[in-house]
Order: structure tokens, then C-alpha cells, then sequence
């Protein structure tokens, strides 16, 4: 028969596609760490090391501003190694004296104010930076997730399609369908593994992003304990200010501070002295007294006092930007949140229909009653009623994890 040469080289396909099938499993491979284990180490992330230390910085600060200036000890000789009746020590006059800067004019505790508000700015960053990591580890463990569960999807449509296949070529061989089927039953298959091997490349870049976002010593090359099917806790909706708004107030009162800081170092530093004079021709002693300030004639540092003005409008401004955009991110992600339950719902039904409505054709197909364009369009449904699925589940993820990182909470977990 005509068909002859054909099949053969449909069924080395299906063979070639069968073997790849197998080739994409990893069996015998170990789990990776649950999202739980994963979330509890995140404190030794490089962004969450980087925010801690920069709060030690800010509170080692703090201690420093308190901190009185060192006194000065300052020690004078005069009319001394001259000439005339100078030329020696006899008649020189030698001072020993002690100066302390009396920090009035409350600058002491201006500088110690500025430093604790930059602290506890930097402490609010800090917890920022916790919740940006476990978003990013959420977010990295979830595509990581979807990515092997489409490539499941992707293996069993390859099998599926083997069968069609191997069915396609059963009604060729028997003369009930024309060797054109053959051919397009080969050219489904050929599409199908090339859509597996897609798969499986997106599924090993997700696992070493996962690898490296969770800092793991061992390539992760499988999961198995699920975050897309986990569903977010019911929460009341919060009317606190976000993280990120109060990260911008915090700002915004240590550039208030610095305002105070430099209208106070406009002022005079105030210096007294004391000290100890020996007058070596009379062989006497006296004390001495001393009172010294700079003359505020030609800068009153207007330059610094404007520039943190302008800094505070400016740490302001951010305020309501950063509260706008909270209100709008926050409605937006409550409302995503609220109906990724109906759609990953309607997904799921949509699968449950589609895997009926494969079974039916893949029947009627064997029986002769339906074609193979009938066949390959339920298949394909089915396909993408799997991935579907898949997609429902990353929004609700998704949408979880931008409420999490506005109210300042771990995803699926409890507030920081």
C-alpha cells in the first residue's frame, strides 16, 4: 500500500516522543524544603542582612550623638627664647588651660533627636526589607510550582497526543481514514513534544531561581508540598497605614529634625575655658578665664536650613504619594484576592469538563463517529483547561502576596 513508507516514520515519532516523555519526570528526586522551612531562613538574605546592618549603623549612631564633644587641653609659653631679657626661660609665662564646648542652645539634644528618627526609619526599612524577601521567596516557590505542574500538563498532553496518534494510525493501517490524518496525527505529536521540551526548559530555570532566591546548598528538583492550592486566611480589611507610608512618615520627621539641627548650629558655639599661668620672673601663679563664640557675620548657615526645608516638602510630598498609591494597590489586590476564589472554582470545573468531554471524544473517535479534527479540538481543551487551572491558582498567589507586602505580613502567614 501507498501508506507504507509513512508508517513507519509516524510510529519512530511516537516512539522518539514516548521516550522524551519519560525523560521529563525526575524520578527518585528529592523535595525541596516546604515554603514554612524556606520563609524561617529568610533572615540571612543578603536584603534583610543589608537592612539589619544598616539599623545597627542607625542606632550605633543614636549612642554616638549623645555623646558630650571632648574636652581640650591646650598648654602656652611666651616670651620665651628671645632676645634681650628674653632670650632664655627666666622671665616666660606659661599657661596650662582647659576648654569644654558648653553645647547650648539645646544642640545636644537636636542631634540625638535627628539620629533617633533616622533610626527608626532605618528600623522601618528594615521590616520592609523582611516582607520584600518573603514575597520574593513566595513568588520565586509558586512559579517554581507552576512551572513543573504545567510541565505535567504538558507531559500528559504529550501522551495523549501518542495515543491519538497510535490511534490515527490504527484507522490508516485498516484503511478507515486517508493517509492525510497520519500525517496530521505526526504533526500533532511533533507540536506536542516541542511544547514539552519548552516546559521543561522553563521548569529547570524556575527551580535555580528558587534554588538561588532560597539560598539553598542543593539545586531544588522537585516540590511537593503545594502553595497554589493553599488558600489565603479570610482578614478583616485593615485601616492602618501601610509599611511603605509609614517608612515615608518616619522619613519625613527625621527631615523635620534636621531642620531644627541646623537652625540650631546657626547659633553660636559657646567655649569656656580655665586655666593655670606661671609667671617665672615674679615666681607667681594665676588662674585664667576665658569665654570664646564665633561672630555670626557672615554665615548663619541660611544654605542648609533651606536645603533641609526644601528635604522635609519634598519627605512630604512622598507621604500622600506613598498613601495614594496604597489605597489604590490595596483595593486592587483585596479585590484580585477576592475573586481568584471564583475563578480558580471555575477553573477547576472547567478541567472536570474538559477531561469528560476528551473521554467522550476519544470514544467516539475509536468508534468511527467522530473525527480526528474533533478529537484534537477536545484535546486541546483539555490542555488548556489544565493550564487554566494553573493560572487561577498563580493570580490568587499573586494577589496574596501584594496584600501581604502592603500590610506589612508574611504571605500566608502572620503579620511581622
Amino acid at each position: 500500500m501507498i501508506i507504507r513508507p509513512f508508517l513507519p516514520r509516524l510510529a519512530a515519532g511516537c516512539a522518539a516522543a514516548a521516550m522524551l516523555s519519560a525523560m521529563g519526570g525526575q524520578a527518585h528526586a528529592d523535595p525541596a524544603p516546604s515554603y514554612d522551612t524556606l520563609v524561617a531562613q529568610t533572615d540571612a538574605a543578603p536584603i534583610n542582612l543589608e537592612a539589619s546592618a544598616l539599623a545597627e549603623a542607625a542606632e550605633a549612631r543614636v549612642r554616638q550623638a549623645g555623646a558630650r564633644p571632648n574636652p581640650e587641653l591646650a598648654f602656652d609659653v611666651e616670651n620665651a627664647l628671645g632676645t634681650g631679657p628674653y632670650s632664655g626661660l627666666d622671665n616666660s609665662e606659661a599657661t596650662l588651660s582647659f576648654s569644654q564646648d558648653l553645647e547650648l542652645f539645646g544642640r545636644r539634644r537636636t542631634r540625638v533627636g535627628v539620629a533617633r528618627a533616622e533610626a527608626g526609619a532605618a528600623g522601618l526599612r528594615r521590616d520592609l526589607a523582611s516582607v520584600e524577601s518573603s514575597t520574593r521567596l513566595a513568588l520565586a516557590y509558586a512559579e517554581a510550582e507552576a512551572a513543573q505542574r504545567r510541565l505535567a500538563v504538558a507531559q500528559e498532553a504529550l501522551s495523549i497526543a501518542l495515543a491519538d496518534g497510535r490511534a490515527a494510525l490504527a484507522l490508516v493501517e485498516e484503511g478507515r481514514e486517508p493517509m492525510v490524518r497520519g500525517l496530521q496525527a505526526e504533526s500533532e505529536v511533533a507540536a506536542a513534544r516541542a511544547v514539552f521540551d519548552e516546559a521543561v526548559a522553563e521548569r529547570d530555570a524556575a527551580f535555580a531561581r528558587l534554588t538561588a532566591v532560597a539560598m539553598l546548598q542543593a539545586p531544588v528538583t522537585s516540590i511537593e508540598d503545594s502553595l497554589l492550592d493553599r488558600v489565603p486566611a479570610s482578614r478583616t480589611p485593615s485601616t492602618d497605614e501601610t509599611l511603605s507610608v509609614r517608612v515615608a512618615q518616619a522619613e519625613r520627621d527625621a527631615a523635620e529634625r534636621r531642620i531644627s539641627a541646623e537652625q540650631t548650629r546657626a547659633l553660636p558655639d559657646v567655649t569656656a575655658s580655665v586655666g593655670f599661668r606661671r609667671f617665672e620672673l615674679e615666681d607667681a601663679t594665676a588662674l585664667t578665664f576665658g569665654v570664646s563664640m564665633p561672630l555670626p557675620l557672615f554665615d548663619r548657615n541660611r544654605g542648609n536650613i533651606d536645603a533641609a526645608r526644601a528635604e522635609y516638602r519634598a519627605a512630604d510630598a512622598r507621604i500622600d504619594q506613598a498613601r495614594q498609591d496604597a489605597v489604590a494597590d490595596r483595593a486592587a489586590a483585596s479585590a484580585r484576592l477576592a475573586a481568584s476564589a471564583s475563578r480558580v472554582r471555575a477553573a477547576d470545573g472547567g478541567v472536570t469538563a474538559a477531561e469528560e468531554a476528551y473521554r467522550l471524544s476519544r470514544i467516539g473517535f475509536e468508534a468511527g463517529r467522530i473525527s480526528q479534527l474533533e478529537l484534537r479540538a477536545s484535546r486541546s481543551a483539555l490542555v488548556a483547561a489544565r493550564n487554566a487551572a494553573i493560572e487561577a491558582r498563580m493570580a490568587r498567589v499573586r494577589a496574596e502576596i501584594d496584600l501581604a507586602r502592603l500590610e506589612g505580613r508574611i504571605p500566608f502567614g502572620a503579620m511581622l
